[in-house]
């Protein structure tokens, strides 16, 4: 009786298929990625750093973000503390466009070429939209950067009013696995979430979508979203770490361990080694100083600075300062990676 092959071990078929030829990982690849031994963490993120320094380059975008419309969310996304359904502290409150422009030239100070503005809703309603078109005029005659959106879910007629006002990405973040999404969020669809991408995407704005790891999702789940988003194609894939908010449904959920979630990092990476794979919120509580240095040098090019929408971020300062200890450059403004 003859045995079977023995399996090439993931890490050496990574580096033909993925290094070698730029080909990302799919779901069972990435799965086994995920079950890696932590004695092999080190390996992998070395790995995932050649395939973003070979794919990618060695420059890192810096974007800053701001809350236009905080609060009162009628969604249930259970991580959310901007929902107007859970007991937490989040108050509903809009920002006036000074203030706007302001946020955005304070971004564009620390090297930052995206700017993103975020509102707490289902979808933009007319008042809405009116205020983002007013903000993203004033922007552009003030300020050089690049103005990006996150709104919710749009319309057809909404997603060609944001194109024309020359918003160049736009943010919608499937937040996690198809499987697991009715976990998550009970009040809308991945379905409906991926439709808007699909608009975002032929009306010619690149399409920013990520989501949240450390929900409650396995291994096998955190691959298929993994898989999801190569399939999806996205310009930019923001990974956020689950800093549980209280008063929201996963309030008590343990923090995601570093380990764990540099494994995350690395395996996107590797699932997606074209694309820019940004660290945002919850870096700071799941992985510390050190943990954000070895996602910088594990496959991370991109990085959120300043504080996030209801939780603190570090210092810009402190991630600018390791940048230039790393001798990684900011991406400057106009240029692609």
């Amino acid at each position: 009786m003859t045995q079977a092959p023995a399996r090439a071990d993931i890490l050496a078929l990574a580096r033909e298929q993925v290094l070698g030829r730029g080909e990302g990982l799919d779901r069972e690849q990435v799965l086994e990625v995920l079950r890696l031994p932590d004695d092999r963490l080190e390996e992998l993120l070395g790995l995932a750093h050649e395939v973003r320094m070979t794919w990618c380059g060695p420059e890192v975008e810096v974007e800053g973000i701001i809350s236009l419309k905080t609060g009162g969310c009628p969604e249930d996304c259970h991580f959310c503390s901007q929902s107007g359904l859970f007991a937490s502290p989040v108050r509903s409150a809009w920002l006036d466009i000074p203030s706007l422009v302001e946020a955005a030239k304070q971004t564009a100070k620390t090297g930052a070429t995206e700017f993103c503005i975020v509102a707490a809703v289902r979808g933009p309603d007319a008042r809405l939209m009116a205020q983002v078109a007013a903000g993203v005029e004033a922007i552009r005659n003030e300020v050089d950067i690049q103005v990006a959106c996150s709104l919710g879910m749009l319309t057809r007629e909404q997603v060609d009013q944001l194109a024309a006002m020359g918003v160049h990405r736009y943010n919608h973040n499937l937040e996690t696995a198809r499987s697991f999404f009715p976990q998550v969020v009970t009040t809308h669809t991945w379905e409906e979430r991926w439709e808007t991408l699909r608009m975002v995407r032929e009306a010619g704005m690149e399409v920013c979508c990520g989501g949240i790891l450390g929900m409650g999702e396995t291994l096998e789940q955190r691959a298929e979203f993994a898989a999801d988003l190569a399939a999806l194609e996205p310009d930019e894939v923001p990974l956020n770490f689950l800093n549980p908010r209280p008063g929201t449904p996963f309030g008590e959920l343990e923090v995601l361990p570093a380990a764990e979630a540099l494994k995350a990092v690395a395996a996107f990476r590797l699932a997606l080694p074209r694309t820019i794979l940004r660290f945002a919120g919850g870096r700071e509580i799941t992985l510390g100083d050190l943990g954000a240095k070895q996602g910088i040098l594990g496959g991370i090019n991109a990085v959120i600075v300043g504080n996030y929408l209801t939780t603190l971020g570090r210092p810009a300062e402190s991630d600018l300062d390791l940048l230039g200890e790393l001798k990684m450059p900011i991406k400057a403004l106009g240029e692609t990676f």
